[in-house]
């Protein structure tokens, strides 16, 4: 029994990981957003300004990257399982 709660509880643990995928790619969508504005604005610093958007939005999907990989720990090698 407390094998299927544990279980159970890494998977409702590995979906809340998962939620952390949002907010890379709204802030991602955000930054190319305003980055296309700049190039727009002022075409001639587009090298500037693609590559720090590219620098920010790599950071930002280190984020995301960090909770898909906690939730592949929780679902399969699930380190709470040794500890009954």
């Amino acid at each position: 029994m407390e094998k299927a709660i544990v279980l159970a509880a890494s998977a409702i643990g590995a979906g809340i990981a998962m939620i952390s995928g949002f907010g890379p790619g709204i802030g991602q969508g955000y930054a190319a957003g305003k980055a296309t504005e700049a190039v727009g604005r002022q075409p001639e610093a587009s090298g500037a300004i693609t590559r720090t958007m590219l620098v920010g939005c790599a950071v930002a999907e280190s984020t995301g990257i960090y909770g898909f990989v906690v939730a592949l720990i929780l679902l399969f090698i699930n380190p709470f399982i040794d500890k009954l």
